[in-house]
């Protein structure tokens, strides 16, 4: 499982992340930035998550993508 982490106060509702990995990211329908899909948050926070292995590559190509780089992988 990898952690990842999304900074949403600096996001810019680009929508890159939940168009290359609709598995792990989505946007939020109250403000329109990303947030994490429910069944990969930690503890209800919609800007952390656990991802299994599967998702590790979508996740770290939206990550790149992201035009303000607010997306961490650990």
């Amino acid at each position: 499982m990898v952690k990842i982490t999304i900074d949403r106060p600096d996001c810019t509702s680009c929508a890159s992340c939940w168009t290359v990995c609709p598995d792990v990211f989505e946007e939020n329908p109250d403000d329109s930035f990303s947030q994490i899909c429910e069944k990969l948050r930690i503890g209800g926070d919609i800007a952390q998550g656990e991802i299994p292995d599967e998702f590790t590559a979508c996740s770290a190509e939206a990550a790149d993508l992201c035009p303000v780089q607010i997306i961490h992988l650990e």
